[in-house]
């Protein structure tokens, strides 16, 4: 085992200890050396220890902020101590370390590789998720610092690699209305069903599997929204060109069965009229006015 793994796994129990007892902040230099002396004798990491469990602490307020509003549906005191240390330690370095000596994806990484050794048997999957999406959500930080050696080589747009990703505004005419099929992620935003395209599988195809998937509705494509371009940036892979395929399509009006999936908290129909006063984002609103255009000027 590594030292810094050793030495954070080290920082989590000390945290989990802090936590579980309610202990006062000011114990916690008390539990780390104590720690240390039981599970790292002879550690000479012991410094990196100590400060990062206290960066944590002194960081709580914001980090905390920040969790609950990427975990809505997790309030801060039901998610199990273990989780919840993981990802204030994840966090704390992600948006306070030094990023030379902790990378965002090092921070996330270990995170992650904490909670398979610590935590339940979605704990993997949870803190991923929630790391994943804020350090995207909070425009990716660290995604434009690059080492010294590559720090004047332009990005060739052309050699990037290319994710394909369909979505798709899903909808039914029940009782003479038309109702839309959203999804709500864990930032707030009702939002279209999106998911990516597998291997040598045309749009159409990975649209209708995506929505039988993530929300269990049998899907027809009636047309082809448009298309949308952009850049990512992955904590592992790097930078992405991600092409993503907009469908309409119409499914029956029934129970929607939403996918345990990362980043996604429920699935809802809606009557088209409710929708403008729905908190969603931009692009969404687009795509849900062509569509309605294209449903009203369709209808016999």
């Amino acid at each position: 085992m590594a030292h810094r793994h050793l030495s954070r796994s080290i920082v989590l129990q000390s945290l989990f200890e802090w936590d579980f007892r309610k202990l006062s902040d000011d114990t916690i230099t008390d539990v780390v050396s104590r720690d240390i002396t039981e599970y790292g004798p002879g550690l000479e990491d012991d410094a990196f220890i100590l400060t990062l469990a206290k960066d944590v602490l002194r960081h709580r307020a914001v980090v905390d902020d920040i969790i609950a509003k990427a975990a809505p549906d997790w309030p801060l005191e039901k998610i199990n101590v273990v989780d919840r240390n993981i990802l204030r330690m994840g966090l704390t370095e992600l948006l306070f370390g030094d990023r030379e000596q902790v990378p965002p994806k090092v921070a996330i990484n270990e995170s992650i590789e904490l909670a398979k050794a610590f935590g339940g048997e979605n704990s993997s999957k949870f803190v991923n998720g929630v790391l994943g999406a804020v350090y995207k959500e909070i425009g990716e930080p660290g995604k434009d610092e690059v080492s010294r050696r590559k720090k004047d080589e332009p990005v060739d747009f052309e050699k990037l690699p290319i994710e394909k990703k369909v979505g798709a505004v899903v909808y039914a005419i029940h009782d003479g209305m038309i109702y839309l099929a959203l999804v709500h992620d864990i930032f707030g935003y009702w939002t279209l069903s999106k998911g990516s395209l597998e291997e040598n599988e045309t749009p159409e195809d990975g649209i209708v599997r995506d929505i039988g998937e993530e929300i269990g509705l049998p899907l027809v494509v009636k047309t082809v929204l448009g298309e949308n371009e952009y850049i990512a940036s992955h904590p592992e892979k790097g930078k992405i060109r991600k092409q993503v395929t907009y469908f309409l399509g119409e499914a029956p009006f029934q129970s929607l069965q939403l996918e345990q999936k990362d980043g996604l908290t429920d699935a809802k129909w809606f009557p088209v009229t409710e929708v403008p006063n729905l908190t969603t984002y931009e692009d969404t609103v687009a795509m849900i006015q062509k569509s309605v255009e294209f449903i009203t000027s369709n209808q016999s």
